[in-house]
């Protein structure tokens, strides 16, 4: 070490508190505590926090168990942390609770309103907004990939992209909150948190997976992903629409026994931070192999390409003969020319589209991050769904379809980390691998409801 960096050394950790010059410039302490850097608005932030949680404790506590008081207590700082830590999510929060209050004291306890009242019809119900939030996830994905093609526009293509996104997971977050309130205005002993079904766990995909990228669209300071990352929320949308059509699933309905557990609060978000992360990361793997292979001008060489049309054209086929195929079929044949014109369209564009496309080092580090956050959270939700299980069969593990594909899935990301934290795994590999994972996952989170049986039946197609 030389003498400059020692001095520099010996001076900063002198200064145990922020000092101000006579000349204006300022001296930042190493010690500094993480509550001395907040600022004002920080504190009402968290005093709104507070005040919104234990209002809706005081009001709602009566149809709450032990448990779920204690969930809503502990919410309160997690909420505060969150909007400290991120502060774009201060603004989502504050309007997500105003409107939802506003769907909430428009039903005066009677659901029939919902088709009475205007803004309760067609836009604060909860099927209300969550249709919004899927016209909008469409219209962010078509944002975004106009962004990517224009010349001359594309920053302001793609950040209306952006802007987009945020409201449609605003509106999804409402829907979910007012969804939640009609459950109860049906029965008390109907009523819970809206993640018991396939309809409400693809709404909690889609908006977690679309707020996960904005944030890492903050902080890397590019939208060139939003363009792939919306291309995989957008297919969740379809397959919500389509689901909403030929099962009715938006109609609430009672929970199952084995659903009637304050483990699903916990499990299931968890778990579907997992499964949102790790679509997250293949589709930034997809976005790398594009990038890798944009010079090939041997059309039959560019293999993500073909395997993404595969899979486009596979997925119609699937459900065009699951048992829900009555009146689906139009919808997937529509399904399948849009999915042809998007894996056409990036094999046309795919040199234009490399160009706009971070670098291999920020595909990769996001790539990296995205699968680490998804397996912590998987890693959590696989103890409390053991934990669950024990509670509601006698036993942690059952080797039932659902637990053992989870299992899978987990152990094939445990490898992906280790690989990259220990051999040094990056590149190529790394990318074919976490694409390769979204496959394995899909089948863990839908394949395994329409193939296979089990315990988890309750979630079949």
């Amino acid at each position: 070490m030389n003498t400059t960096s020692i001095t520099t050394t010996t001076t900063l950790t002198a200064q145990p508190h922020a000092e101000r010059s006579g000349g204006g410039s300022t001296t930042l302490s190493l010690h500094e505590g993480y509550f001395s850097r907040r600022n004002p608005f920080d504190w009402v932030f968290a005093l709104v926090v507070a005040s919104g949680f234990l209002y809706a404790l005081a009001r709602y506590g009566a149809f709450m168990d032990v448990y779920e008081k204690g969930i809503l207590l502990a919410a309160i700082p997690a909420a505060t942390a969150m909007g400290w830590f991120w502060r774009p999510l201060r603004l989502l929060m504050l309007l997500v609770a105003g409107f939802a209050l506003l769907g909430i004291a428009s039903y005066q306890g009677d659901l029939a309103r919902a088709d009475q009242v205007f803004w309760l019809k067609y836009f604060l119900s909860s099927q209300s907004a969550i249709l919004w939030m899927s016209v909008l996830f469409f219209m962010s994905t078509i944002f975004y990939w106009l962004g990517m093609f224009s010349k001359g526009q594309s920053g302001t293509l793609e950040s209306l992209g952006s802007r987009i996104a945020w409201v449609a997971v605003g509106m999804a977050l409402t829907g979910t909150l007012v969804r939640w309130y009609e459950s109860y205005l049906i029965g008390a002993d109907v009523g819970h948190i809206p993640v018991s079904n396939l309809y409400e766990v693809f709404v909690l995909f889609c908006w977690m997976t679309a707020a996960f990228y904005l944030y890492f669209e903050a902080q890397y300071k590019t939208r060139a992903l939003g363009a792939f990352v919306m291309l995989v929320v957008s297919a969740a949308v379809g397959f919500l629409l389509w689901y909403t059509v030929v099962r009715e699933a938006h109609e609430i309905q009672p929970l199952v026994p084995a659903l009637k557990s304050w483990w699903m609060k916990l499990h299931v978000p968890a778990n579907f931070i997992g499964y949102g992360m790790f679509s997250l990361a293949a589709m930034v793997s997809l976005a790398y192999l594009i990038k890798q292979q944009a010079a090939e001008t041997r059309w039959y060489r560019l293999t993500p390409l073909w395997l993404l049309g595969v899979v486009l054209c596979f997925v119609p086929i699937v459900f065009r003969q699951s048992p829900l195929q009555a009146g689906g079929s139009h919808y997937w044949v529509g399904y399948l020319l849009v999915s042809g014109l998007i894996a056409a369209g990036i094999l046309l564009g795919r040199q234009r589209i490399a160009a706009r496309l971070p670098s291999f080092e920020v595909l990769d580090d996001v790539m990296y991050k995205a699968i680490a956050v998804g397996f912590a959270f998987f890693t959590i939700a696989t103890v409390l769904g053991a934990l669950w299980a024990a509670e509601a069969w006698g036993g942690y593990w059952s080797w039932d379809p659902k637990e053992t594909w989870a299992l899978i899935v987990w152990l094939n990301y445990a490898a992906w980390l280790h690989m990259r934290l220990m051999k040094g795994l990056r590149g190529t590999v790394a990318a074919w691998w976490a694409l390769t994972g979204l496959a394995v996952t899909s089948f863990a989170f839908l394949g395994v409801n329409m193939f296979l049986s089990g315990l988890h039946s309750y979630g079949t197609l």
